[in-house]
């Protein structure tokens, strides 16, 4: 009985746990910017360009609740006209892994649905 026991509580704290990474990840732009981010340094309209169907009000509030959350750090450079860019923190680097591993299902299922 006592496996059982142990065994649903092993349950719900990994559910909890992934509800947890879910909220932060819950945006539909959010893992496309943090891949896009895993590359470098962007500026914000080349993160534009990169993420397509992202519209610009939309990126801009990603962006905030990305930094909110740690995510990504926002700096901006004493240019002219002024010049502002996004990297991920050390902790937003941390999602690579699991960016790598859904991009690798991605790919393996497209294949297995479209018969390639």
């Amino acid at each position: 009985m006592e496996e059982v026991k142990h065994s649903t509580h092993e349950c719900r704290k990994t559910i909890l746990a992934i509800h947890d990474a879910m909220d932060v990840l819950n945006g539909k732009w959010t893992i496309s910017i943090v891949a896009s981010l895993s590359f470098g340094k962007k500026r914000y309209s080349e993160i534009l360009r990169e993420v397509q169907g992202i519209s610009g009000k939309m990126l801009s509030r990603e962006l905030k609740d990305m930094e909110m959350n740690d995510l990504v750090k926002r700096t901006v450079l004493a240019t002219q006209p002024i010049t502002v860019e996004y990297e991920l923190t050390e902790y937003g680097h941390k999602l690579r892994t699991v960016i790598d591993h859904l991009a690798i299902w991605g790919i393996e299922h497209r294949n297995k649905i479209m018969g390639n």
